[in-house]
């Protein structure tokens, strides 16, 4: 496959980014020298800040492999987020060091270096693409079987960016007379002897085995004469979508998704993350934090400090949700949503509410176990039961523990529920950070949430 390839010169890339990037600061620096133009930089310094932006830039975007499915668009519209953040945090560290930068030296060596950062990629696309379309590589692929399965291998394959091609259909019954842009070339007696003259890479089987026994015997005189046969089982009966198949010694077992965290390493790695994560801001922010905020609350209305709400938890467990009290003591809490010009917020409480201060308790349900720092957003029990209803696949979040913040939350899905395409837009983004987590994913997330409510969210209130 050419994934290997393809994330062996992102790799070469990123070592020449790194590379440029340390380069271009000695060479613009002798330019000005010689022309005449004062520079008074910290050497080690600046490096530094201009290596940790752009490595913050390059995983906040998420740009680490180039693979072959991203369209220009996308490798466009990834580099130029990765640029602007970069000048961005350049332009901070040089507003918060307070120093007399030079302004030419500063714009030479940020343009030069993003200039020689969009030539490579282009580089690395057009190259891509010729690789691809050189006749060396291309693997001719046939497929067994001629069923809706089949058609839409055909089509997946097809819209992969591949050196892949497709040449049609090998059945059963030769006399297939549907309309097809791919022919049926033959039954499957003919499969091997044209695979043989026709230079075929790859055979696909979409037929089962034990309904066509005579599968065994093409498989193993495909690999006599060193050519791939894959069988594509048929599970679309059971569940559309994506499986994962472990094994348990050599028994395969079939999984509707990948669970990181169903690994007790994984899920210690987490914990411990959480907790001196949750530690470290009970012990520098909390510990006067609250006792601030409490008295802000209290002056303005009457009631407690703390909003404790029951809330659904891990495998659909309850448990008491702490926050910091932003309306004033109603009925309607535990049963109704906040909503944007909501009468019940207090001054104060919009104000919490608007940077997210109103959640700071929920550290402390962490180090209880209750929560972790990220995962996906709890609800009130009456919303569970409601959702539940809704959405089939509402309860799969509750496999995880219910975050303070989420990959949801940092998509732009907060807030207020209004339709059911946001609440499935919602789920499909809990459900993927619970099958795709990683201790870097929770990093990103908390990133992007502390750059979330610096920026303003439209979606908090």
């Amino acid at each position: 496959m050419l994934d290997r390839y393809l994330k062996i010169c992102s790799i070469q890339i990123l070592v020449l980014d790194f590379v440029c990037l340390n380069a271009f600061f000695f060479l613009t620096h002798y330019w000005t020298q010689q022309n005449g133009i004062p520079v008074d930089v910290n050497k080690d310094t600046f490096l530094m800040a201009s290596n940790l932006s752009w490595i913050v830039a390059l995983y906040t975007t998420g740009i680490y492999f180039m693979s072959q499915q991203m369209s220009v668009e996308r490798i466009v519209k990834k580099l130029m987020q990765s640029l602007m953040l970069y000048i961005l945090l350049m332009l901070i560290f040089v507003f918060l060091t307070k120093e007399a930068y030079n302004r030419i030296f500063i714009a030479s060596y940020c343009i030069l270096f993003v200039i020689v950062v969009l030539m490579d990629r282009l580089f690395f696309y057009m190259l891509t693409n010729y690789i691809l379309h050189r006749k060396e590589i291309e693997r001719k692929v046939v497929i067994v079987g001629y069923n809706d399965l089949s058609k839409q291998l055909v089509d997946n394959l097809q819209s992969r960016k591949s050196n892949l091609r497709f040449e049609g259909y090998f059945e059963e019954s030769s006399n297939v007379h549907e309309l097809s842009y791919y022919p049926v070339i033959g039954s499957l007696q003919d499969c091997i002897p044209y695979a043989q003259s026709n230079n075929i890479k790859e055979i696909y089987s979409t037929l089962s085995p034990e309904q066509f026994p005579y599968l065994y015997t093409l498989a193993h005189e495909a690999e006599k004469h060193f050519i791939r046969f894959r069988f594509v089982p048929d599970f679309r009966m059971f569940v559309n979508r994506q499986i994962y198949v472990d094994y348990l010694d050599n028994i395969p077992i079939i999984s509707l998704r990948s669970e990181p965290l169903d690994d007790i390493a994984n899920r210690i790695r987490k914990r411990m993350f959480d907790l001196l994560f949750s530690a470290g801001v009970t012990i520098f922010i909390l510990s006067w934090l609250i006792p601030l905020l409490a008295l802000l609350v209290r002056l303005e209305s009457r009631g407690p400090i703390f909003f404790v709400q029951h809330r659904t938890g891990r495998n659909n467990k309850t448990f008491r949700c702490l926050k910091f009290r932003s309306m004033y003591v109603n009925n309607d809490a535990n049963s109704k949503q906040a909503t944007r010009n909501d009468r019940r917020f207090t001054r104060i409480g919009r104000i919490l509410r608007k940077t997210n201060l109103d959640e700071m308790p929920q550290f402390l349900n962490v180090l209880l176990g209750d929560m972790s720092i990220v995962g996906p957003r709890p609800h009130m029990l009456k919303h569970t039961e409601e959702y539940s209803a809704i959405i089939q696949k509402y309860m799969i979040r509750h496999f995880l523990k219910p975050g303070i913040t989420g990959w949801a939350q940092v998509n732009g899905y907060r807030g207020e529920i209004t339709d059911e395409l946001h609440l499935r837009k919602r789920i499909e983004h809990d459900i993927w950070y619970m099958e795709n987590w990683s201790v870097s994913l929770d990093l990103r997330i908390i990133f992007l949430t502390v750059f979330n409510t610096i920026k303003g969210d439209k979606n908090a209130f």
